[in-house]
């Protein structure tokens, strides 16, 4: 076992799910979520504090702000506690409750941006907030993870070699695509280290990273509702748009046989498993998927019945669900 000195020294590279025997699909899951972050937002929320660091805009006295949902800002939370770092997270009102409470256990100030912008989701008017804050002076350093070259490098530099190590004749990568981080940094080394490997991105319908339509989105995550600066589509060979039920009826049906993900990952999982029956059908090609987080910060959205009356009414019906109450009972 390692013997570390800061959290974000510890994440477990090479853990991965047969979902073959639950799917009924060839599908290997990468599973990022085993750290002290929880997520695979560890390794780019690193790497861009330290090239901040390294590049003397990350002083003593400055404060890192960053516009995020929620797992980001849970990584960042995290190094900068580490490092003694001042960190301003700036979300919305479909951050995960449970994720508020650990930015702010981990001494990190949060403010929730409520307006919401012309496509109907937060994250315009989130960065717009962001770039006034810069404005009005030179103590906040914004990482900007829509556009840092850091956010895809930390996966150029160490997921996507993983991967190629453990599964030297794989096929097709399925990446969720957020601020298209993961899915850039894992695309370009593979392209670039010439691996014929189909790359295919998994988003949100709703999303508008790759010129959707934008709907209502309630699952946080995946899906933008402004173009992430960071997406290059040349470097992906497919996208695949999944709905939002399709994510909640994915991650019960991995919680039922003890695997609790979080949306992210059913997002991944499920827009993987219909790519592979439409385009492989009988086929068992090598394929991975990459499984961004985990699931109890979900407790009171995917995994809430109530939450889930309240913004997916039809589908609770679907999933076999456990008895609402939590019993209290008196034994003689």
């Amino acid at each position: 076992m390692p013997i570390i000195t800061a959290p974000q020294e510890f994440n477990v590279e090479d853990l991965y799910v047969d979902l073959g025997a639950i799917l009924g699909t060839p599908l290997y899951l990468k599973c990022e979520g085993f750290n002290f972050a929880g997520s695979v937002k560890l390794k780019a929320a690193a790497e861009m504090v330290g090239a901040a660091e390294r590049d003397g805009l990350l002083t003593p006295g400055k404060t890192i702000v960053e516009s995020s949902s929620g797992n980001l800002g849970i990584a960042l939370s995290i190094i900068a506690a580490a490092k003694g770092h001042r960190f301003l997270c700036i979300t919305d009102p479909r951050c995960n409750p449970a994720s508020l409470r650990l930015m702010r256990a981990l001494g990190t100030e949060v403010r929730v941006v409520a307006t919401q912008d012309a496509n109907g989701g937060f994250l315009e008017s989130r960065i717009r907030y962001v770039r006034d804050l810069c404005a009005s002076g030179d103590r906040y350093v914004w990482l900007n993870q829509y556009g840092n070259a850091g956010n895809w490098r930390a996966h150029y530099a160490g997921t996507a070699p993983a991967i190629a190590s453990r599964f030297p004749d794989l096929e097709v990568l399925f990446v969720g695509a957020g601020t298209t981080g993961t899915l850039m940094g894992c695309a370009r080394w593979f392209r670039e280290h010439r691996r014929p490997v189909t790359i295919v991105a998994v988003d949100a319908v709703g999303s508008v990273t790759f010129g959707g339509i934008p709907e209502r989105r309630m699952v946080p995550g995946l899906g933008t509702s402004t173009r992430p600066e960071l997406v290059d589509e040349s470097f992906v060979d497919d996208v695949v748009h999944v709905p939002e039920t399709d994510t909640i009826r994915t991650v019960h049906r991995l919680s039922s046989r003890g695997f609790l993900f979080g949306g992210s990952t059913g997002t991944v999982v499920s827009g993987a498993a219909r790519w592979l029956e439409e385009k492989y059908p009988g086929e068992r090609p090598v394929a991975v998927a990459i499984a961004p987080d985990l699931g109890e910060r979900y407790l009171d959205s995917i995994y809430d019945e109530t939450w889930l009356r309240t913004h997916f009414g039809p589908i609770v019906a679907d999933l076999d669900l456990p008895a609402a109450d939590i019993q209290e009972i008196t034994v003689p």
